[in-house]
């Protein structure tokens, strides 16, 4: 995986979209990462995951215009269902998904930090405002 780290320490995974040089874009190769992070999760170890983007300046800024630009309308069709794929795995996933935004969750990244059952944002979150989100999937006591 070359834009997407995933670390477990004291059964909590971290998933870091590591690509600050594009504010953690997402392209298609950020895509398949993210999900074979998600896959790669034992959930009958891990308790929660935290997902969060490289840098300061951006959680992910949204999908890879760049990228976007050069697709057929069927590539198109297809990068949109694999980010769908991806976000409804995050949205179903077993064990809690924190979003930690930090910077710019814009389009695409805001929309990845919905897919989760809470997002925690810093004072320099944008897009998304300063506040803790709980989902009603998990009851939180």
């Amino acid at each position: 995986m070359s834009f997407v780290n995933c670390e477990v320490k004291e059964k909590i995974a971290v998933i870091t979209i590591n690509r600050p040089e594009a504010l953690n874009a997402l392209n298609s190769q950020v895509l398949d990462d993210l999900g074979a992070a998600f896959d790669s999760i034992d959930v009958n170890v891990v308790r929660a995951v935290v997902l969060t983007g490289a840098g300061d300046k951006s959680f992910v800024a949204g999908a890879d215009i760049g990228e976007m630009s050069t697709l057929t309308k069927a590539e198109g069709e297809a990068f949109g269902k694999k980010g769908n794929d991806v976000f409804r795995k995050i949205e179903e996933f077993p064990i809690p998904v924190i979003a930690a935004v930090n910077g710019f969750a814009l389009g695409g990244g805001c929309e990845i930090s919905m897919s989760c059952d809470i997002r925690i944002c810093s004072e320099n979150a944008n897009g998304l405002r300063n506040s803790l989100y709980p989902s009603p999937k998990y009851n939180f006591v």
